[in-house]
């Protein structure tokens, strides 16, 4: 075709177009579709007709429309305006009108607000990749310094004063080239950094069935599988409310958009507890629910990699959560469909597995190009189609995770939650958290964990042989181990949500409670072997012990509670390190 012809739209099929005369197209080019520039990008390039994924309703566009490329691919604008904010799943903020509904809106918007800057170098200073060129004063508490970007380096020509200064200002010119405080990078390249680094702390979750049984490093990244009404969404907002990152990008894709409003309000009245303020200032929400259009939900993942690693390059340590990879999935099948691509297996696209390596792949320690550590963790919930846990976006995903909080529906159905299985969970992150924990004075982390999973496994494997005896004819040492699961279950892996003092836990007090319940189970499992009869054992009150969780007690109350429970046999309480069952 003539490169003078204008490039125009010859099919439309829901969020597939097909565009010819896009002359010096690209792959990943964005592209501006009819009169209202409706955006999409470009995914496959035949001859001269290029296959567009459009991001809005294309309802009105048709065949002779024009097209024109922006030369540029999908990039996210990158700035202090992110924090406290809620945006779609290419990054427009969501606040005022629906600006997934209003035809033309602009892929990158401007921004108007005005923050407080602080140099941090000056004129002729010489300067590289990752170097701070100076702070930003934002909600939060964080850190927030504007960084020499990639790929550039060389002398500081100027640099802005101190005041304030409208997100898309020029900060300081490096080499000719200015260096703004808002700037563009592309989604789906991941940034780079000097090096990886090996897994250090755990990231504290608040959720005792995760920190103390399935801990997840810093920069590592998990995947939490369960079927409908097991509690992901709940148990990921907890994890977004109460765990110890510096900032917090929690990316709702294709979710029920009630559920994510229900969230935001409980996140803007939540207070901070590093330091007061909101805990919604140091969150970023990218917000593409399941009535938004379908293929911005495939691009909001990487958006929300994109936001992340901009803040770990600051040198933070920053959590990305997202609900559900498995709606990203399908997006990525039912545009799959459409461009006629040979299905794999259950109609998803051959390329699902790489797709999730590359997402999860984004999760890391690392040093960064400016020399500090900061770390990407990923949460990805699983959403498997009637429960079936080997269905390929469940199977592909645990080979590329670090850990699986697998959800439980007949925990979630007995109103255990968080309806974490023990069972069918696990960590690769033991080893590495357990030396962690022994380095800051917490020795014995790794073998409570140990005895408490060893409890866990042989209730299981009892209660099987209770379900088809009786609990009644069963030897009093297994009636012991029954009781003694039932006190873990109840008194240290269930958690309430709601509740004020439970909602959250930290980690003296989740090592107490632990500490307290095993004391208890295995003198009573060493009581049963001894010869006392297993009634005596089953009509203790243990109910102050069960109430340690969420009533407001110190950590040496609450072994002074069992303690107390175990003067209840008539015999002395043993030492805090009473013998393993």
């Amino acid at each position: 075709m003539d490169a003078m012809t204008p490039a125009r739209v010859i099919r439309v099929n829901g969020p597939l177009v097909e565009v010819t005369g896009l002359a010096g197209v690209a792959m990943y080019d964005v592209i501006e579709l009819g009169e209202h520039l409706l955006p999409g990008e470009v995914t496959a390039i035949r001859g001269d007709v290029a296959t567009v994924q459009a991001y809005e309703y294309t309802g009105g566009l048709a065949p002779g429309h024009p097209a024109r490329s922006r030369g540029e691919p999908l990039s996210a604008r990158l700035g202090p305006q992110l924090l406290g904010g809620i945006f779609d799943g290419l990054l427009r903020p969501l606040s005022g009108a629906p600006a997934w509904l209003e035809a033309g809106h602009s892929v990158t918007p401007a921004c108007g607000a005005e923050f407080e800057f602080m140099p941090e170098t000056t004129a002729g200073a010489t300067v590289s990749e990752g170097t701070s060129l100076g702070s930003v004063a934002v909600p939060g508490g964080i850190a927030y310094r504007v960084l020499v970007p990639p790929g550039l380096s060389g002398a500081v020509q100027k640099v802005r004063e101190a005041g304030p200064a409208p997100a898309d200002a020029v900060i300081a010119t490096v080499s000719g080239t200015d260096v703004r405080m808002t700037s563009a990078w592309p989604v789906r390249r991941p940034r780079p950094y000097r090096r990886r680094l090996a897994a250090g702390p755990p990231l504290q979750t608040g959720q005792r069935a995760v920190d103390v049984l399935f801990p997840v490093a810093k920069g590592g990244s998990c995947a939490v599988p369960g079927g409908f009404g097991t509690g992901k969404t709940v148990l990921l907002q907890q994890i977004t409310k109460w765990c110890d990152a510096d900032v917090i990008v929690y990316v709702g894709c294709g979710e029920r958009g009630n559920e994510l409003a229900d969230m935001l309000v409980e996140l803007a009245a939540l207070s901070d507890p590093r330091g007061g303020g909101r805990l919604a200032a140091r969150t970023v929400v990218i917000a593409n629910t399941s009535n938004m259009p379908m293929m911005a939900r495939e691009a909001s993942i990487y958006s929300g990699a994109a936001v992340a690693e901009h803040f770990r390059d600051m040198g933070l340590d920053v959590v990305v959560v997202a609900d559900s990879t498995s709606r990203w999935a399908e997006a990525l099948r039912e545009f799959a469909s459409r461009n006629g691509e040979l299905p794999a297996e259950e109609g998803y696209p051959a390329s699902l597995s790489s797709a999730l390596a590359a997402f999860y792949e984004r999760s890391g320690r690392v040093q960064t190009c400016g020399g500090s550590e900061g770390s990407v963790t990923i949460i990805g919930a699983v959403s498997p189609a009637g429960g079936d846990m080997t269905e390929p976006v469940t199977t592909y995903t645990q080979r590329f995770v670090r850990g699986e909080w697998t959800l439980d529906r007949d925990l979630a159905y007995a109103r255990h939650y968080p309806a974490v299985s023990w069972s069918g969970s696990f960590s690769r992150d033991v080893t590495a958290v357990a030396a962690w924990h022994a380095a800051a004075g917490d020795a014995g982390w790794a073998d409570r964990r140990g005895r408490l999973t060893a409890l866990l496994a042989e209730a299981d494997r009892t209660a099987a042989l209770a379900e088809l005896m009786g609990a009644a004819a069963l030897p009093p040492r297994e009636r012991a181990v029954l009781v003694a699961g039932r006190l873990i279950r109840e008194g240290l892996l269930q958690q309430s949500a709601l509740s004020p003092v439970d909602a959250s836990c930290g980690t003296e007090r989740a090592a107490a409670l632990a500490d307290a319940v095993l004391l208890v189970a295995g003198r009573c499992v060493e009581l049963a072997d001894s010869g006392v009869p297993p009634a005596t054992i089953e009509d203790l009150d243990f109910s102050p012990i069960l109430r340690a969780r969420e009533e407001a007690v110190t950590p040496v109350e609450v072994t002074t509670r069992a303690q107390d429970v175990l003067a209840g046999l008539g015999e002395p309480a043993p030492a805090q390190d009473g013998g393993a069952p």
